[in-house]
């Protein structure tokens, strides 16, 4: 057996370029850990704000970033229960995906069902977890509803189009003019932010406004939202972009919590690692959840670009863009 593996190191704050490939040496896993051999890992916004160093949640440089991952379980420690090797299971890893092994404590994986492939695993674990938990934990959502999605075509994005659609809710998607093809794929009626504003756009679809907002925070839309949504509606922000105490930050979260009461709307604010962090419950129940509706291909997990398991740098230079729709993802041997 190889006694060293290959990883992704971030080195210092940066971009892509900020990343280097290290030989590391193989840990066996401790007590209650597992070992995974690395299959896929999903590549997101996120990551480009961990290179940045502006991330609360990510651990002190130098560490191997990787949000997301599916992959074989290699070997396992003494205490763990419930796993076989040759298993395949995912994980929300936060760090550490970039890499061709992993070792992580047991209780943070999940089980990949036959019919769904590790590339389709890792494509939708921060993905469709974050769209599911703020439309059924957050917004509960009822059908006959209506919402608007703002970044529509990227990651989460189109992971909520989906889903709100099963879920029976009219959406509207928010998206560039390159983009709108897909959003109108996936079920909403695409609204072009280069021809207006999108509170405008909508309002003239939906007078009333709709019952439900998800915006990506960081953008410049949040104030918009807040008028695109009916009297007594809820804004849901998601996502996480920068350090705390940032002017930008803190705007978006003015907006949230005292712009939206104050013209009577509902704001509040979801992260998927927060809540995690507080409690790993619920992940562990609706990623199961994703991955029964990608088995019975009720969901597609939108992967637009693939790049091998070693080509991180180059699939976050091109996420980096701005020009990517839906997920992007490594996958070994994919080149």
């Amino acid at each position: 057996m190889d006694k060293t593996y290959r990883a992704w190191m971030l080195k210092k704050k940066g971009g892509p370029e900020a990343l280097v490939l290290l030989e590391l040496p193989l840990a066996d896993p401790g007590t209650g850990q597992i070992r995974v051999r690395v299959e896929a890992a999903g590549v997101g916004a996120t990551d480009l704000t961990v290179l940045q160093g502006r991330y609360l949640f990510a651990p002190k440089i130098p560490f191997v970033p990787g949000y997301e991952l599916a992959g074989i379980v290699d070997a396992i420690g003494p205490g763990v229960t419930g796993f076989e090797l040759g298993q395949r299971v995912a994980a929300l890893t936060v760090w550490g995906a970039f890499a061709e092994m992993a070792v992580r404590e047991a209780t943070e994986f999940v089980r990949v069902p036959e019919g769904v492939s590790s590339r389709d695993a890792a494509a939708v674990v921060l993905n469709s977890v974050t769209a599911w938990q703020m439309i059924h934990r957050v917004a509960k959502v009822n059908p006959g509803q209506t919402a608007l999605v703002t970044a529509a075509a990227g990651g989460v994005g189109s992971a909520a189009l989906q889903l709100l659609q099963l879920a029976g809710v009219k959406t509207y998607g928010s998206c560039s003019a390159k983009k709108l093809a897909l959003v109108q794929r996936l079920g909403a009626t695409a609204l072009n932010r280069e021809a207006g504003e999108i509170d405008e756009q909508l309002l003239r679809l939906e007078p009333r406004g709709v019952d439900v907002a998800f915006d990506a925070i960081g953008g410049t839309n949040t104030a918009r939202c807040i008028r695109a949504v009916r009297r007594g509606g809820m804004v849901v922000g998601y996502g996480f972009v920068g350090a705390p105490g940032t002017g930008q930050v803190l705007g978006t979260f003015a907006n949230l919590f005292v712009g939206a009461r104050l013209k009577g709307r509902r704001g509040t604010a979801y992260g998927i690692t927060a809540l995690y962090r507080r409690d790993p419950k619920p992940f562990h129940e609706d990623l199961p959840k994703i991955f029964e509706l990608l088995k019975e291909k009720k969901i597609d997990p939108a992967i637009s670009h693939t790049f091998d398991l070693l080509e991180a740098p180059k699939a976050l230079e091109l996420l980096a863009t701005g020009s990517v729709e839906g997920k992007t993802v490594l996958a070994r041997g994919a080149s």
